[in-house]
């Protein structure tokens, strides 16, 4: 009788060790599709592109953070001495000895790659997620709805994601007023190599939102028109993010044969802070307030 209490004793408390062990890790599909195992509970995070830090910060798990991209460098309530690392060529035994328990990676950062950049990363055991550059704003609140899963702040995520749609949905219904719609050119890319974007993009969906129409709106992603094709369009405002050229609005104001455009004969050449242009998280909101004022000024205030 003895004998069969232990044994029951002892199969209880090897079923409870085995729970507690499970409890410890979850298995998650990252938004790439891939099936990942992770800690239930992170304490050392890296973050391999500046989207993802800033969702991070903004969600408030910023002290969890033990490394960062180079470009995250300046992003508001980050810690400045944090290690920021080339993630796109990434030195797999510096992030080791980093000992995070995950890497919040993207796609970009398999840019130029042959193979999974962090491959090696991954065979010493440390668990890494990707999050693709989204071509949706709703892509966007699915981004940010997974990080905040993953950091266990899914009601601080939600919170983020019902402010966008709320302001959003703001300047659908201010884009409903405007009978006639302004054609826009977005520039990316500065001149010899041009670089803007069609649809599936969130860029366009927000030249949308806003009531405008982005001459290249039959073009999918991003793309190189051809000076040709933008002198054709004849938009009515262009838009540049370029942020290593000094006065990137002068420099399209003043570029040889541009002075027929509608745009800039009257002047309508704005730069949109690149950041927030260009990062897809909750921050777009930024660059939706600016594109709207400049291109509507008297629907959306100067």
């Amino acid at each position: 009788m003895k004998k069969r209490i232990l044994a029951i004793i002892t199969s209880f408390i090897l079923l409870f060790t085995v729970g507690c062990s499970n409890s410890k890790e979850t298995t998650v599909t990252d938004r790439e599709g891939n099936e990942v195992t992770i800690p239930t509970k992170l304490e050392r995070i890296i973050s391999a592109v500046p989207s993802n830090t800033e969702v991070l910060v903004e969600l408030g798990v910023g002290d969890k953070l033990v490394g960062v991209d180079k470009y995250s460098e300046g992003i508001e309530g980050l810690n400045e001495e944090l290690p920021k690392m080339d993630m796109n060529n990434p030195d797999a035994e510096a992030i080791i000895a980093l000992e995070p328990d995950i890497i919040i990676a993207s796609g970009h950062n398999k840019i130029g790659s042959a193979e999974d950049p962090y491959k090696a990363i991954v065979e010493a055991g440390i668990p890494v997620v990707y999050i693709p550059s989204s071509d949706s704003i709703e892509g966007i609140y699915k981004d940010i709805e997974f990080i905040a899963s993953l950091v266990n702040e899914e009601k601080k995520g939600a919170e983020i994601i019902t402010d966008m749609k709320e302001k959003i949905s703001k300047y659908e219904e201010l884009a409903k007023t405007i009978k006639d719609k302004k054609k826009v050119y977005f520039e990316i890319g500065p001149a010899p190599n041009l670089f803007s974007f069609g649809h599936s993009t969130f860029l366009n969906e927000m030249v949308e939102v806003i009531g405008a129409e982005n001459v290249f709106k039959d073009e999918e992603s991003w793309f190189a028109p051809t000076e040709e094709a933008i002198l054709d369009a004849n938009p009515d405002v262009i838009l540049t993010k370029v942020d290593y050229v000094e006065d990137p609005a002068a420099e399209i104001l003043a570029r040889d044969g541009w002075d027929n455009i509608t745009a800039v004969k009257n002047g309508d050449v704005y730069y949109i802070d690149a950041n927030s242009a260009a990062r897809g998280n909750q921050n777009i909101l930024k660059a939706l307030d600016q594109m709207a004022k400049a291109i509507y000024p008297d629907v959306y205030g100067k």
